[in-house]
């Protein structure tokens, strides 16, 4: 007996070894056939799905909030009307002075403002990617009562702008929830920048699309095309994006453990986490961000605000010729988001520089490189030098988003969301105090004093420079709270079940991803 007991306990041991070799054959074989996965077919990758649809997603966002600046211009324009006395007169139909028209554009900040950090705080507890879709949806719906609303009165406008801020304001926080789950570790910059970089294209492309339909359909039209694009957009999304790729039942088992492994296995369970409140206020890589995104979106939203202006008045350049210059900034952003994405993460890829460092490279490089085109272009002696110094200011802009902003993801995943509130919320403020500023110094309008307005986003470059280069950290902070989700994944690639009991039978078969 003892004889057939050592027999069947070096067969059991044998056994276990077989099946650990055959787990560990199988993890590399995975492991290979994800790695080399053609990128052209991303269709297969659910991930990149995602990111795409996220990219539509932050398209439509600043579509629709930036529908308004051109549809107001229409709707302030005067008319052809004839009297009943056969006089041909021209009245605007919205005679609104100086000062209304510049609470209708900019009520919109009011609401953004407020819910950045409850955004990031209810994606965390109920998914990104619901809220994200409630965002744009509901901004979306709302857009398409802008014309009744606006011929009622300007206080009904008003409040329907303060309403769309209120619901735009979460996109941004919840995103971070987004990727807290569905990016891999390797892929955070180039995904996350390839998704906002949406916001700039939206831009460009919306801004002459929105005057062809002004011209051709009359103002009303930009606001119902818009508000139709988004409802469709949030259709799509909230079909196919599902809360963690745990819950897809498309994703395939390679990828599913691709971005498990790189992210780790916990799946957060968002109505269990705790934020250490008082840990993150306290934390220097947190402030390191939060003066970083503050900083940036100050030399951005004086340009964005300023730029036309500072033409007319230091180079006389026509305000008709400007609707061209008002893109290129933002085309520039667009494209360098995604090279400095996918250059941060081929740094990483090739540790060549620690997570840290690529970070602290791309945030400050690209500041301090924007204090000298920013000094420059107040020096600049004509419209094509000052256009080239801006261009290339607003376009670095890109290399630090590859820092700061996905920064959030490298200290704290679980609390990425709230985190990234907290700085958009700060990061709101210079859309709101830089225009009074600026608006206060250039009295005269003299070259001088528009000189003063680019030394102090010099000086904000280089303070967000200091402070990143000081404080940042991309390493997991120690004050960060996990919380272990019933989500499993069964290495054979059988099945993953969730904590819904959502059994997803798309891991049945293995497949590349």
């Amino acid at each position: 007996m003892a004889v057939l007991s050592v027999t069947m306990s070096e067969e059991n041991s044998v056994s276990d070894d077989l099946k650990r070799q055959a787990a560990t054959f199988y993890n590399s074989t995975e492991r290979e056939r994800t790695n080399h996965t053609p990128c052209w077919r991303f269709w297969e990758k659910r991930r990149l799905i995602v990111a795409l649809l996220a990219f539509f997603g932050f398209f439509n966002v600043y579509a629709l909030r930036v529908n308004l600046s051109v549809a107001v211009v229409a709707m302030t324009e005067p008319l052809q009307v004839e009297l009943a006395n056969g006089t041909i007169v021209y009245v605007p139909e919205f005679d609104w002075s100086y000062q209304t028209k510049g609470l209708v554009l900019s009520s919109f900040f009011y609401g953004y403002i407020i819910t950045q950090l409850p955004g990031g705080w209810l994606a965390a507890k109920i998914g990104g990617n619901r809220m994200f879709a409630i965002g744009v949806g509901a901004t979306s719906l709302l857009t398409l009562f802008t014309p009744p609303l606006a011929h009622t009165s300007t206080a009904l406008l008003i409040t329907v702008r303060i309403l769309e801020g209120l619901f735009e304001g979460v996109t941004y926080p919840c995103i971070h929830a987004v990727w807290s789950r569905w990016a891999p570790s390797e892929e955070r910059a180039r995904l996350a920048t390839f998704a906002f970089s949406g916001s700039y294209i939206g831009t460009v492309v919306s801004m002459p699309i929105s005057s062809m339909l002004a011209h051709y359909t009359g103002w009303p039209g930009i606001f119902y095309v818009f508000g139709i694009v988004g409802l469709v957009w949030t259709t799509i999304w909230w079909l196919v994006v599902k809360e963690s790729p745990e819950n897809d039942p498309h994703i395939t088992a390679a990828e599913l453990k691709y971005i498990q492994e790189s992210r780790g296995a916990t799946s957060i369970n968002g109505s269990r986490i705790r934020h250490p409140w008082k840990a993150m206020l306290t934390s220097g890589p947190v402030w390191a961000i939060v003066v970083a995104h503050f900083s940036e979106n100050w030399g951005f939203y004086t340009l964005l605000t300023f730029l036309p202006t500072f033409m007319h008045d230091v180079f006389k350049f026509q305000t008709s010729q400007t609707g061209f210059l008002s893109a290129v900034p933002y085309l520039a952003m667009a494209i360098v988001l995604q090279v400095a994405g996918h250059m941060a993460d081929w740094l990483l890829k090739m540790q060549i520089l620690s997570r840290t460092n690529i970070r602290k490279l791309f945030n400050c490089g690209a500041f301090l490189s924007q204090t000298v085109f920013m000094v420059a272009a107040a020096y600049a002696p004509s419209v094509s030098g000052c256009v080239v110094c801006l261009t290339i200011a607003v376009g670095l802009g890109g290399f630090a988003w590859s820092g700061f902003s996905v920064n959030h993801l490298d200290i704290a995943p679980p609390h990425a969301s709230v985190l990234m509130g907290l700085s958009n919320t700060i990061a709101t403020l210079p859309g709101i105090i830089s225009p009074p500023l600026a608006g206060s110094i250039v009295t005269d309008r003299t070259a001088e004093q528009w000189r003063i307005v680019f030394f102090i986003s010099s000086a904000i470059y280089l303070l967000g420079a200091i402070v990143y280069g000081v404080f940042c950290s991309a390493e997991k902070q120690p004050w960060v709270v996990e919380v272990e989700s019933d989500a499993s994944f069964d290495t054979d690639g059988a099945s993953v079940t969730t904590t819904r009991g959502y059994d997803n039978k798309a891991m049945d078969s293995s497949s590349e991803m």
